[in-house]
């Protein structure tokens, strides 16, 4: 089933049963596109079509594709920008980036962004269906969690940065500890008794309201005022880090 944008013109190869390898295709020459999709169903894959940075990111984000077809130069965010961000994120999609800058640099700077493939356009179909098939045979590799995400929150275990859809948040030590307890336990209450212990590593429980201060500041920080909330307090019970409703 090949999508464009938010209209799906109907599928060529219906696949009813949800077995075909679904891609991600984020390519602006709408030209180039049309022949890929039309390649790519013939040989039964479900195909997803996304013309800008944004789009392609926000897609790799939300839905789990088998490959990622990302073009390098892209409308309002360069691809390899792309690239670098869904890496930093945890999310392991095989990539195959195309694009018709050639030149040995720009190959290298392509993989060194978390690329696991570089085609230079233009390109014969035939070595971009053996491309497909070779990133599609690799086993699927578990990395390490270099990133939690929560809703719209992530927050980079490596960088020890934490943001909000596009906006940055600047944690202080404690804050960065206290956000990464919460979003290992997102949807979840989690008690002062639990944050004072695990948290602050206090051995006895004192009289100090140093988890409502912390969690205060850490509430508006992550919750701007025309956000819809996303840290919570659960009355009687504690604390409670969910996505948005």
């Amino acid at each position: 089933m090949a999508e464009t944008g938010t209209t799906a013109p109907a599928a060529r190869h219906a696949d009813p049963l949800g077995t075909a390898p679904a891609i991600l295709l984020v390519e602006d020459d709408t030209e180039l596109a049309g022949e890929i999709i039309a390649d790519l169903e013939a040989r039964g894959y479900q195909v997803r079509h996304v013309v800008t940075g944004p789009q392609g990111l926000a897609e790799a984000r939300g839905r789990r594709f088998d490959l990622l077809i990302l073009d390098r130069l892209l409308p309002e965010r360069d691809g390899l920008a792309v690239l670098a961000e869904l890496r930093a994120e945890g999310i392991s999609t095989p990539v195959l980036v195309m694009s018709a800058l050639g030149a040995v640099d720009e190959r290298v700077a392509g993989l060194k962004a978390g690329g696991d493939d570089y085609l230079v356009k233009p390109f014969a179909f035939v070595e971009f269906a053996a491309r497909i098939e070779a990133l599609l045979r690799r086993p699927a590799i578990s990395a390490p969690t270099t990133a939690l995400r929560v809703g719209p929150l992530v927050l980079d275990l490596i960088t020890r940065a934490a943001r909000r859809d596009d906006r940055a948040i600047e944690l202080l030590p404690t804050e960065f500890k206290l956000l990464e307890y919460l979003m290992h336990r997102a949807r979840q209450v989690v008690t002062r008794g639990m944050l004072l212990e695990d948290v602050w590593h206090y051995r006895f429980l004192p009289h100090t309201n140093v988890v409502d201060v912390h969690i205060g500041k850490l509430r508006r920080k992550i919750d701007a005022p025309q956000e819809p909330p996303m840290l919570h307090s659960i009355r009687g019970a504690g604390f409670m880090l969910r996505p948005p409703d």
